[in-house]
Protein backbone atom coordinates (compact mmCIF):
# COMPACT_ATOMS: atom_id res chain seq x y z
CA UNK A 1 0.00 0.00 0.00
CA UNK A 2 1.25 3.51 -0.72
CA UNK A 3 2.93 4.94 2.35
CA UNK A 4 1.50 8.48 1.44
CA UNK A 5 -1.84 7.09 1.88
CA UNK A 6 -2.30 7.80 5.36
CA UNK A 7 -0.95 11.31 4.88
CA UNK A 8 -3.47 11.84 2.05
CA UNK A 9 -6.19 9.96 4.07
CA UNK A 10 -5.98 12.35 7.19
CA UNK A 11 -5.59 15.71 5.39
CA UNK A 12 -8.77 14.54 3.49
CA UNK A 13 -10.37 14.45 6.68
CA UNK A 14 -9.46 17.62 8.21
CA UNK A 15 -8.94 16.49 11.20
CA UNK A 16 -6.57 19.74 12.84
CA UNK A 17 -10.33 21.19 13.85
CA UNK A 18 -9.84 19.07 16.61
CA UNK A 19 -7.95 21.68 18.14
CA UNK A 20 -9.47 24.86 19.08
CA UNK A 21 -8.33 28.83 17.73
CA UNK A 22 -6.03 29.28 20.76
CA UNK A 23 -4.24 25.94 20.19
CA UNK A 24 -3.72 26.91 16.23
CA UNK A 25 -0.28 26.84 16.09
CA UNK A 26 -0.25 23.12 17.41
CA UNK A 27 -2.60 22.27 14.31
CA UNK A 28 0.63 21.29 12.15
CA UNK A 29 1.98 19.19 14.48
CA UNK A 30 -1.22 17.74 15.09
CA UNK A 31 -2.11 16.72 11.36
CA UNK A 32 1.35 15.41 10.69
CA UNK A 33 1.60 13.49 13.71
CA UNK A 34 -1.75 11.68 13.09
CA UNK A 35 -0.48 10.99 9.01
CA UNK A 36 2.19 9.14 10.58
CA UNK A 37 0.60 6.93 12.79
CA UNK A 38 -1.90 6.28 9.96
CA UNK A 39 1.03 5.34 7.91
CA UNK A 40 2.74 2.38 9.61
CA UNK A 41 -0.52 0.90 10.76
CA UNK A 42 -0.46 -2.60 9.12
CA UNK A 43 -1.54 -2.56 5.45
CA UNK A 44 -5.03 -4.48 6.49
CA UNK A 45 -6.12 -2.62 9.23
CA UNK A 46 -4.96 0.77 6.92
CA UNK A 47 -7.32 -0.99 4.20
CA UNK A 48 -10.13 -1.30 6.52
CA UNK A 49 -10.35 2.28 7.32
CA UNK A 50 -9.75 3.43 4.05
CA UNK A 51 -12.74 0.77 2.72
CA UNK A 52 -14.81 2.48 5.03
CA UNK A 53 -14.47 6.00 3.78
CA UNK A 54 -15.00 4.84 0.67
CA UNK A 55 -18.46 3.41 1.66
CA UNK A 56 -19.71 6.47 3.74
CA UNK A 57 -21.65 8.73 1.61
CA UNK A 58 -20.25 11.45 -0.47
CA UNK A 59 -21.95 14.12 1.54
CA UNK A 60 -20.78 12.81 5.02
CA UNK A 61 -19.00 15.64 6.90
CA UNK A 62 -15.15 15.76 7.66
CA UNK A 63 -16.24 15.51 11.42
CA UNK A 64 -18.19 11.90 10.75
CA UNK A 65 -14.93 10.78 8.80
CA UNK A 66 -12.78 11.86 11.12
CA UNK A 67 -14.73 10.00 13.98
CA UNK A 68 -14.92 6.90 11.27
CA UNK A 69 -11.14 6.87 11.06
CA UNK A 70 -10.86 7.02 15.32
CA UNK A 71 -13.06 4.18 16.05
CA UNK A 72 -11.43 1.85 14.00
CA UNK A 73 -7.98 2.12 15.98
CA UNK A 74 -8.27 1.77 19.60
CA UNK A 75 -5.67 4.40 20.81
CA UNK A 76 -7.39 6.99 18.70
CA UNK A 77 -11.26 5.81 19.61
CA UNK A 78 -9.74 6.80 23.44
CA UNK A 79 -9.04 9.81 22.04
CA UNK A 80 -11.99 10.51 20.82
CA UNK A 81 -13.31 9.48 24.01
CA UNK A 82 -11.68 12.18 25.95
CA UNK A 83 -11.75 15.05 23.95
CA UNK A 84 -15.72 14.50 23.21
CA UNK A 85 -16.43 16.88 25.92
CA UNK A 86 -14.07 19.56 25.69
CA UNK A 87 -15.79 22.98 24.95
CA UNK A 88 -13.39 24.44 22.65
CA UNK A 89 -14.28 21.74 20.14
CA UNK A 90 -17.23 22.40 16.63
CA UNK A 91 -20.17 21.65 18.18
CA UNK A 92 -20.75 19.05 15.23
CA UNK A 93 -17.31 17.29 15.42
CA UNK A 94 -18.10 16.72 19.29
CA UNK A 95 -21.14 15.42 18.70
CA UNK A 96 -19.63 12.90 16.50
CA UNK A 97 -16.86 12.20 19.05
CA UNK A 98 -19.70 11.49 21.77
CA UNK A 99 -20.70 8.78 19.55
CA UNK A 100 -17.33 7.38 20.55
CA UNK A 101 -18.42 7.11 24.06
CA UNK A 102 -20.47 3.99 23.63
CA UNK A 103 -21.21 2.69 19.70
CA UNK A 104 -23.93 0.20 18.58
CA UNK A 105 -22.93 -3.05 18.69
CA UNK A 106 -21.22 -4.36 15.28
CA UNK A 107 -19.12 -7.40 16.80
CA UNK A 108 -20.66 -10.63 15.93
CA UNK A 109 -22.28 -12.76 18.83
CA UNK A 110 -20.73 -16.32 17.64
CA UNK A 111 -17.13 -15.93 19.04
CA UNK A 112 -18.04 -14.06 22.22
CA UNK A 113 -20.76 -16.90 22.69
CA UNK A 114 -17.79 -19.27 21.85
CA UNK A 115 -15.55 -17.32 24.44
CA UNK A 116 -17.88 -17.75 27.28
CA UNK A 117 -18.84 -21.01 27.07
CA UNK A 118 -14.94 -21.53 26.95
CA UNK A 119 -14.31 -19.52 30.04
CA UNK A 120 -17.41 -21.24 32.61
CA UNK A 121 -18.12 -24.37 30.56
CA UNK A 122 -21.24 -25.10 28.44
CA UNK A 123 -23.29 -25.81 31.13
CA UNK A 124 -22.83 -22.46 32.71
CA UNK A 125 -27.21 -22.53 33.18
CA UNK A 126 -27.05 -18.91 31.97
CA UNK A 127 -29.47 -17.42 28.81
CA UNK A 128 -26.77 -15.56 26.46
CA UNK A 129 -28.57 -12.64 24.53
CA UNK A 130 -28.10 -13.48 20.73
CA UNK A 131 -27.10 -9.70 20.13
CA UNK A 132 -24.34 -7.97 21.68
CA UNK A 133 -25.85 -4.49 23.64
CA UNK A 134 -22.94 -1.71 23.39
CA UNK A 135 -18.93 -1.42 22.20
CA UNK A 136 -16.25 1.00 23.50
CA UNK A 137 -13.15 1.50 22.62
CA UNK A 138 -11.54 -2.50 23.72
CA UNK A 139 -14.33 -4.13 24.80
CA UNK A 140 -17.99 -5.36 24.29
CA UNK A 141 -21.61 -5.80 26.37
CA UNK A 142 -22.92 -8.96 26.17
CA UNK A 143 -26.68 -9.15 28.11
CA UNK A 144 -27.55 -12.45 30.20
CA UNK A 145 -29.89 -13.71 32.34
CA UNK A 146 -30.63 -16.22 34.85
CA UNK A 147 -33.28 -17.73 37.26
CA UNK A 148 -33.09 -17.89 40.35
CA UNK A 149 -35.76 -18.13 43.09
CA UNK A 150 -38.57 -18.50 40.37
CA UNK A 151 -37.49 -14.96 38.84
CA UNK A 152 -35.81 -13.69 36.29
CA UNK A 153 -32.26 -11.78 36.89
CA UNK A 154 -29.81 -9.60 34.34
CA UNK A 155 -26.52 -9.03 33.95
CA UNK A 156 -24.11 -8.11 31.54
CA UNK A 157 -20.53 -9.76 30.32
CA UNK A 158 -17.98 -7.55 29.52
CA UNK A 159 -15.40 -9.19 27.08
CA UNK A 160 -12.70 -8.00 25.18
CA UNK A 161 -13.66 -7.52 21.20
CA UNK A 162 -12.34 -10.45 19.45
CA UNK A 163 -8.43 -9.30 18.54
CA UNK A 164 -8.25 -6.50 20.17
CA UNK A 165 -5.30 -7.31 22.29
CA UNK A 166 -2.90 -8.16 18.82
CA UNK A 167 -4.60 -4.58 17.20
CA UNK A 168 -3.72 -2.57 20.44
CA UNK A 169 0.50 -4.04 20.45
CA UNK A 170 0.19 -2.82 16.54
CA UNK A 171 -0.45 0.36 17.61
CA UNK A 172 1.37 0.74 20.73
CA UNK A 173 4.08 -0.42 18.71
CA UNK A 174 4.40 2.50 16.68
CA UNK A 175 4.47 4.65 20.04
CA UNK A 176 8.17 5.14 20.46
CA UNK A 177 9.17 6.34 17.05
CA UNK A 178 5.53 8.84 16.68
CA UNK A 179 7.41 10.16 19.79
CA UNK A 180 10.99 10.95 17.96
CA UNK A 181 9.06 12.34 15.00
CA UNK A 182 6.83 14.51 17.19
CA UNK A 183 10.00 15.66 19.30
CA UNK A 184 11.93 16.88 16.34
CA UNK A 185 9.29 18.01 13.94
CA UNK A 186 7.88 19.82 17.10
CA UNK A 187 11.27 21.96 17.13
CA UNK A 188 10.81 22.44 13.50
CA UNK A 189 8.12 24.22 13.87
CA UNK A 190 8.84 26.49 17.19
CA UNK A 191 6.78 24.60 19.44
CA UNK A 192 7.70 23.89 22.91
CA UNK A 193 10.16 21.33 23.49
CA UNK A 194 7.73 18.44 25.04
CA UNK A 195 8.77 14.84 25.90
CA UNK A 196 6.62 13.34 23.69
CA UNK A 197 8.49 9.76 23.64
CA UNK A 198 7.36 9.59 27.52
CA UNK A 199 3.90 10.79 27.51
CA UNK A 200 3.37 8.38 24.96
CA UNK A 201 4.67 5.45 26.76
CA UNK A 202 2.70 6.49 29.79
CA UNK A 203 -0.44 6.56 27.71
CA UNK A 204 0.40 3.08 26.46
CA UNK A 205 0.72 1.71 30.02
CA UNK A 206 -2.52 2.64 31.16
CA UNK A 207 -4.06 1.58 27.59
CA UNK A 208 -3.14 -1.99 27.98
CA UNK A 209 -4.76 -1.65 31.69
CA UNK A 210 -7.93 -1.47 29.73
CA UNK A 211 -7.49 -5.19 28.02
CA UNK A 212 -6.73 -6.57 32.48
CA UNK A 213 -10.43 -7.44 32.68
CA UNK A 214 -9.32 -8.74 36.25
CA UNK A 215 -7.53 -5.52 37.84
CA UNK A 216 -10.58 -3.91 36.63
CA UNK A 217 -12.73 -6.16 38.72
CA UNK A 218 -10.08 -5.36 41.69
CA UNK A 219 -10.73 -1.72 41.00
CA UNK A 220 -14.52 -2.26 40.70
CA UNK A 221 -14.65 -3.82 44.19
CA UNK A 222 -12.63 -1.13 45.50
CA UNK A 223 -14.66 1.50 44.31
CA UNK A 224 -17.85 -0.12 45.37
CA UNK A 225 -16.60 -0.17 49.32
CA UNK A 226 -15.48 3.69 48.75
CA UNK A 227 -19.85 4.48 47.55
CA UNK A 228 -20.92 2.44 49.80
CA UNK A 229 -22.76 4.82 51.58
CA UNK A 230 -23.41 7.16 48.67
CA UNK A 231 -26.87 7.75 48.33
CA UNK A 232 -26.66 8.91 44.43
CA UNK A 233 -23.63 7.55 43.04
CA UNK A 234 -23.01 3.33 42.89
CA UNK A 235 -21.07 0.72 41.19
CA UNK A 236 -22.51 -2.09 39.75
CA UNK A 237 -22.40 -4.82 41.80
CA UNK A 238 -20.18 -8.06 40.81
CA UNK A 239 -21.71 -11.44 39.47
CA UNK A 240 -20.22 -15.23 40.11
CA UNK A 241 -19.28 -15.39 36.92
CA UNK A 242 -16.35 -13.44 36.77
CA UNK A 243 -12.69 -14.80 35.12
CA UNK A 244 -9.55 -12.81 34.43
CA UNK A 245 -10.94 -13.00 31.33
CA UNK A 246 -14.48 -12.40 31.49
CA UNK A 247 -16.32 -9.72 34.24
CA UNK A 248 -19.97 -10.34 34.80
CA UNK A 249 -21.97 -7.54 36.49
CA UNK A 250 -25.53 -6.60 36.92
CA UNK A 251 -27.32 -4.74 34.11
CA UNK A 252 -28.41 -1.20 34.38
CA UNK A 253 -31.27 -0.10 32.22
CA UNK A 254 -31.10 2.86 31.87
CA UNK A 255 -30.05 5.96 29.98
CA UNK A 256 -26.76 7.95 29.50
CA UNK A 257 -26.56 10.44 32.07
CA UNK A 258 -26.23 13.22 29.17
CA UNK A 259 -29.47 11.63 27.21
CA UNK A 260 -31.87 11.71 30.83
CA UNK A 261 -34.24 14.26 30.79
CA UNK A 262 -33.47 15.75 34.09
CA UNK A 263 -34.70 18.50 35.56
CA UNK A 264 -32.61 21.52 36.38
CA UNK A 265 -32.89 20.56 40.20
CA UNK A 266 -32.40 17.06 39.48
CA UNK A 267 -29.16 18.08 36.90
CA UNK A 268 -27.89 20.24 39.85
CA UNK A 269 -28.14 17.55 42.65
CA UNK A 270 -26.96 14.49 40.88
CA UNK A 271 -23.77 17.10 39.25
CA UNK A 272 -22.80 17.48 43.20
CA UNK A 273 -23.24 13.98 43.91
CA UNK A 274 -21.21 12.95 40.74
CA UNK A 275 -18.40 15.68 42.03
CA UNK A 276 -18.84 14.85 45.79
CA UNK A 277 -18.63 10.86 45.10
CA UNK A 278 -15.80 10.63 42.40
CA UNK A 279 -13.40 13.40 42.75
CA UNK A 280 -13.97 15.25 46.46
CA UNK A 281 -14.25 11.94 48.26
CA UNK A 282 -10.94 10.35 47.48
CA UNK A 283 -9.11 13.56 46.91
CA UNK A 284 -10.27 14.19 50.96
CA UNK A 285 -9.16 10.92 52.22
CA UNK A 286 -6.31 9.67 54.72
CA UNK A 287 -5.63 6.91 52.60
CA UNK A 288 -2.19 6.61 51.35
CA UNK A 289 -4.07 5.82 47.78
CA UNK A 290 -7.25 6.35 46.88
CA UNK A 291 -9.21 5.23 43.47
CA UNK A 292 -10.26 8.01 41.06
CA UNK A 293 -12.67 6.68 38.12
CA UNK A 294 -9.94 7.67 35.01
CA UNK A 295 -12.65 7.43 32.08
CA UNK A 296 -14.89 9.27 33.14
CA UNK A 297 -16.65 10.31 29.79
CA UNK A 298 -20.22 10.30 29.29
CA UNK A 299 -20.74 6.70 28.27
CA UNK A 300 -20.03 5.17 31.60
CA UNK A 301 -22.31 7.27 33.47
CA UNK A 302 -25.87 5.99 33.33
CA UNK A 303 -29.06 6.76 35.14
CA UNK A 304 -30.79 3.74 36.72
CA UNK A 305 -34.49 3.70 37.35
CA UNK A 306 -34.12 4.57 40.83
CA UNK A 307 -32.32 7.64 40.17
CA UNK A 308 -29.14 6.97 41.10
CA UNK A 309 -26.26 7.46 38.36
CA UNK A 310 -24.37 3.81 38.36
CA UNK A 311 -20.27 4.51 37.27
CA UNK A 312 -19.25 2.27 35.02
CA UNK A 313 -15.35 0.72 33.80
CA UNK A 314 -13.33 0.73 35.81
CA UNK A 315 -10.17 -0.41 34.15
CA UNK A 316 -8.55 2.64 34.44
CA UNK A 317 -7.82 4.15 37.81
CA UNK A 318 -5.61 6.43 39.11
CA UNK A 319 -4.03 6.24 42.59
CA UNK A 320 -3.14 9.84 43.30
CA UNK A 321 -0.63 9.17 46.57
CA UNK A 322 -1.60 11.17 50.04
CA UNK A 323 2.04 13.21 48.86
CA UNK A 324 0.74 14.14 45.51
CA UNK A 325 -2.96 15.54 47.18
CA UNK A 326 -0.69 17.43 49.84
CA UNK A 327 1.44 19.22 47.05
CA UNK A 328 -1.84 19.76 45.39
CA UNK A 329 -3.15 21.88 48.61
CA UNK A 330 0.16 23.17 49.18
CA UNK A 331 -0.33 24.67 45.31
CA UNK A 332 -3.52 26.38 45.96
CA UNK A 333 -2.91 27.71 49.49
CA UNK A 334 -0.15 29.35 47.93
CA UNK A 335 -2.05 30.62 44.95
CA UNK A 336 -4.65 32.25 47.60
CA UNK A 337 -1.79 34.02 48.91
CA UNK A 338 -0.45 34.85 45.68
CA UNK A 339 3.04 33.43 46.58
CA UNK A 340 4.76 32.47 43.22
CA UNK A 341 7.97 30.80 45.54
CA UNK A 342 5.44 28.43 47.53
CA UNK A 343 3.54 28.03 44.50
CA UNK A 344 7.15 26.84 42.57
CA UNK A 345 7.38 24.84 46.18
CA UNK A 346 4.23 22.77 45.87
CA UNK A 347 4.53 22.31 42.18
CA UNK A 348 8.29 21.07 42.94
CA UNK A 349 6.30 18.52 45.16
CA UNK A 350 3.97 17.28 42.32
CA UNK A 351 7.36 16.12 40.80
CA UNK A 352 7.72 19.21 38.45
CA UNK A 353 11.31 19.30 37.09
CA UNK A 354 13.51 22.54 37.47
CA UNK A 355 10.33 24.09 39.29
CA UNK A 356 12.10 27.41 40.45
CA UNK A 357 13.26 28.61 36.22
CA UNK A 358 12.41 31.36 35.04
CA UNK A 359 9.85 30.34 32.47
CA UNK A 360 8.22 28.63 34.75
CA UNK A 361 8.00 31.22 37.19
CA UNK A 362 6.69 33.35 34.04
CA UNK A 363 3.81 30.94 33.70
CA UNK A 364 2.95 30.76 37.11
CA UNK A 365 3.22 34.71 37.26
CA UNK A 366 0.80 34.54 33.89
CA UNK A 367 -1.66 32.21 35.89
CA UNK A 368 -2.09 34.57 38.64
CA UNK A 369 -2.57 37.57 36.35
CA UNK A 370 -5.35 35.51 35.35
CA UNK A 371 -6.84 34.45 38.78
CA UNK A 372 -7.18 38.25 39.58
CA UNK A 373 -8.29 39.34 36.16
CA UNK A 374 -11.17 36.85 37.08
CA UNK A 375 -12.57 38.46 40.10
CA UNK A 376 -13.50 34.75 40.41
CA UNK A 377 -12.34 32.82 43.53
CA UNK A 378 -9.87 30.05 43.81
CA UNK A 379 -10.77 27.00 42.21
CA UNK A 380 -9.20 23.41 40.97
CA UNK A 381 -10.41 24.47 37.09
CA UNK A 382 -7.61 27.21 37.63
CA UNK A 383 -5.14 24.50 39.17
CA UNK A 384 -5.92 22.17 36.37
CA UNK A 385 -5.48 25.02 33.99
CA UNK A 386 -2.02 26.24 35.62
CA UNK A 387 -0.90 22.33 35.03
CA UNK A 388 -1.99 22.26 31.28
CA UNK A 389 -0.19 25.78 30.61
CA UNK A 390 3.07 23.98 31.89
CA UNK A 391 2.63 21.19 29.95
CA UNK A 392 2.35 22.71 26.82
CA UNK A 393 5.41 24.66 27.62
CA UNK A 394 7.23 21.31 28.22
CA UNK A 395 7.69 21.29 31.70
CA UNK A 396 7.89 17.33 32.58
CA UNK A 397 8.36 15.39 35.45
CA UNK A 398 4.23 15.45 36.90
CA UNK A 399 3.23 11.85 37.34
CA UNK A 400 1.44 9.36 35.10
CA UNK A 401 -1.69 9.51 38.05
CA UNK A 402 -1.65 12.89 38.01
CA UNK A 403 -2.16 12.97 34.68
CA UNK A 404 -5.29 10.87 34.97
CA UNK A 405 -6.51 12.83 37.66
CA UNK A 406 -6.35 15.71 36.00
CA UNK A 407 -8.04 13.75 32.75
CA UNK A 408 -11.18 13.13 35.73
CA UNK A 409 -11.49 16.08 36.27
CA UNK A 410 -12.03 17.73 33.11
CA UNK A 411 -14.12 14.48 31.51
CA UNK A 412 -16.40 14.98 34.37
CA UNK A 413 -16.83 18.95 33.93
CA UNK A 414 -17.17 18.48 30.18
CA UNK A 415 -20.25 16.24 31.15
CA UNK A 416 -21.78 18.22 33.50
CA UNK A 417 -21.12 20.95 31.06
CA UNK A 418 -23.55 19.24 28.38
CA UNK A 419 -26.39 19.10 31.31
CA UNK A 420 -26.24 22.77 31.77
CA UNK A 421 -28.30 23.57 34.63
CA UNK A 422 -24.80 25.67 35.86
CA UNK A 423 -23.21 23.03 37.09
CA UNK A 424 -19.98 24.10 39.32
CA UNK A 425 -17.82 21.13 40.04
CA UNK A 426 -15.42 23.11 42.79
CA UNK A 427 -17.84 24.03 45.00
CA UNK A 428 -19.22 19.94 45.96
CA UNK A 429 -14.89 19.47 46.52
CA UNK A 430 -14.92 22.55 48.47
CA UNK A 431 -17.87 21.67 50.85
CA UNK A 432 -16.66 18.19 51.30
CA UNK A 433 -13.19 19.69 52.18
CA UNK A 434 -14.46 22.08 54.81
CA UNK A 435 -16.72 19.46 56.70
CA UNK A 436 -13.84 17.39 56.92
CA UNK A 437 -11.84 20.26 58.43
CA UNK A 438 -14.24 20.65 60.76
CA UNK A 439 -13.94 17.06 62.32
CA UNK A 440 -10.55 16.83 62.06
CA UNK A 441 -10.47 19.95 64.51
CA UNK A 442 -10.29 17.56 67.65
CA UNK A 443 -7.66 15.56 66.49
CA UNK A 444 -5.08 18.60 65.45
CA UNK A 445 -5.24 19.38 69.38
CA UNK A 446 -3.40 16.02 69.69
CA UNK A 447 -1.21 16.47 66.67
CA UNK A 448 2.24 17.88 65.91
CA UNK A 449 2.11 21.27 64.55
CA UNK A 450 3.45 20.16 61.08
CA UNK A 451 1.63 17.01 60.60
CA UNK A 452 0.03 16.22 57.59
CA UNK A 453 -2.11 12.95 58.87
CA UNK A 454 -5.65 14.83 57.99
CA UNK A 455 -7.78 14.07 55.20
CA UNK A 456 -7.95 17.71 54.42
CA UNK A 457 -3.60 17.46 53.42
CA UNK A 458 -3.21 20.68 55.60
CA UNK A 459 -1.05 20.91 59.24
CA UNK A 460 -1.67 22.99 61.68
CA UNK A 461 1.27 25.24 60.81
CA UNK A 462 -0.05 25.62 57.13
CA UNK A 463 -3.10 27.19 58.68
CA UNK A 464 -1.27 29.58 60.83
CA UNK A 465 0.86 30.61 57.91
CA UNK A 466 -2.42 31.23 55.83
CA UNK A 467 -3.62 33.27 58.52
CA UNK A 468 -0.56 35.26 58.41
CA UNK A 469 -0.82 35.42 55.25
CA UNK A 470 -3.82 37.47 55.33
CA UNK A 471 -2.62 40.90 54.78
CA UNK A 472 0.23 40.28 52.98
CA UNK A 473 -1.85 38.62 50.07
CA UNK A 474 -4.04 41.60 49.58
CA UNK A 475 -1.56 43.85 48.82
CA UNK A 476 -0.41 41.20 46.58
CA UNK A 477 -3.94 41.56 44.93
CA UNK A 478 -4.06 45.24 44.28
CA UNK A 479 -0.63 45.67 43.21
CA UNK A 480 -1.18 42.90 40.63
CA UNK A 481 -4.46 44.62 39.84
CA UNK A 482 -3.35 47.73 39.69
CA UNK A 483 -0.22 46.54 37.04
CA UNK A 484 -2.52 45.16 35.17
CA UNK A 485 -4.74 48.69 34.80
CA UNK A 486 -1.55 50.23 33.33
Amino acid sequence: MDSDLGTELFESLGLGTLLPEPLAAWRPLLAEGMAFFLERLPEAHLGAIVAEQIALASSASAAARATAVLAHCPTLHKLGQIVARQPGLDAELRRHLQALESLPASTGVDGLHAHIHAELGADHGLHLADRALAEGSVAVVLPFSWRQGGRSHDGVFKLLKPGIADRLAEELAILPALGDFLEDRGTELGLPAIDYRSHLAAAGRLLVQEIRLDREQANLRAAAVLLADDADVFVPALLPWCTPALTAMERIDGPKLSDAALSVRESRRLGRALVGGLLARPFWSCSEATPFHGDLHGGNLLLAPDGRVAVLDWSLVAHLSKAEREALVEVALAALALDESRIAAGLAGLGLREAHDAPIGATVERALDTLVRSGRPLGFDWLVGLLDSLALQGAGGFGGQLAVFRKSWLSLAGVLGDLGAGHDTDLPLLALGLRRFTAEWPARLCAPAESRAFSTHISTADLLRAAADTWPAGLRYWLRLLGQAR
